[in-house]
């Protein structure tokens, strides 16, 4: 198994990883067009005065849907490419209240309590430190704030570390998905109170998934096998999906979860 980055070379990676294919997370309708972001509207509740907070942009989808509800949304990032490429995304579609600025989700710089929601959708499996990302949070929420995480999860033990090794051969960028107790505990250790936690699936079409992270063909070929010579319980634990001995797709788990400060 590969050995854990430094925090700041795990966010180097990240730099590196996404400022080269932003665009590509714009456009991709699997992050644009999915249930779980209205879901995420209904369960914080949004209100026209409201100003909110949207962690790891990327593409930019959480803040163009919360966009319409709210008086403000700020769309963060931790790299200026892909905040640029998002930019222009809320550009096109006429966003006036969205604006965009560079973050580090684990040193966020905003006041305590400035937004009443804080949004972070299938982001943290890049931060090498959650447990500060979650501080932040809680620090920059009001007393009536509302926090809406979506993340991938993973079993405990083994089969979490193989799913994990996966993700990491697919994108060096990847530190680690979290199963749900320990997303659990460090949201109570942050003084929030899950009042909500969802658990769904994803199915990811192999080639798209790889084509996104620009996997070569070989390296895309050697995580094929190793995914289809998986063990029994890793594969069950991804739906693996294949047509002989070609992996066509898999199904991994999201967990979202609803937040307010206890």
């Amino acid at each position: 198994m590969s050995s854990p980055a430094s925090p700041d070379d795990a966010k180097a990676r990240v730099r590196a990883q996404y400022g080269a294919v932003g665009d590509a997370y714009v456009r991709s309708t699997g992050f644009a067009v999915a249930n779980d972001l209205g879901r995420m509207v209904a369960l914080a509740r949004p209100l026209p005065a409201d100003r909110v907070l949207d962690i790891a942009t990327g593409g930019g989808h959480v803040a163009v849907t919360f966009a319409p509800h709210v008086a403000t949304v700020v769309a963060s990032d931790l790299t200026p490419e892909i905040l640029h490429h998002a930019a222009a995304y809320f550009a096109e579609r006429g966003l006036g209240n969205v604006e965009t600025a560079l973050a580090d989700a684990e040193e966020l710089p905003f006041a305590d309590g400035s937004f009443q929601i804080v949004t972070c959708r299938i982001a943290p499996h890049h931060f090498p430190r959650p447990d500060r990302f979650v501080a932040e949070v809680a620090r920059v929420l009001t007393p009536d704030g509302r926090f809406v995480l979506i993340d991938s999860t993973v079993p405990a033990g083994e089969t979490g570390a193989f799913i994990n090794e996966v993700e990491r051969l697919r994108d060096p960028s990847h530190v680690r998905s979290l199963p749900v107790a320990e997303w659990e505990a460090l949201l109570a250790g942050a003084g929030l109170r899950v009042a909500v936690a969802e658990t769904f699936r994803k199915r990811h079409d192999y080639d798209d998934w790889t084509a996104r992270s620009r996997m070569t063909p070989e390296g895309k070929a050697s995580l094929a096998r190793l995914v289809l010579e998986a063990p029994e319980a890793a594969r069950a634990a991804l739906q693996v999906e294949a047509d002989g001995d070609r992996l066509v797709g898999f199904s991994d788990t999201k967990t979202l979860f609803l937040a307010v400060p206890a």
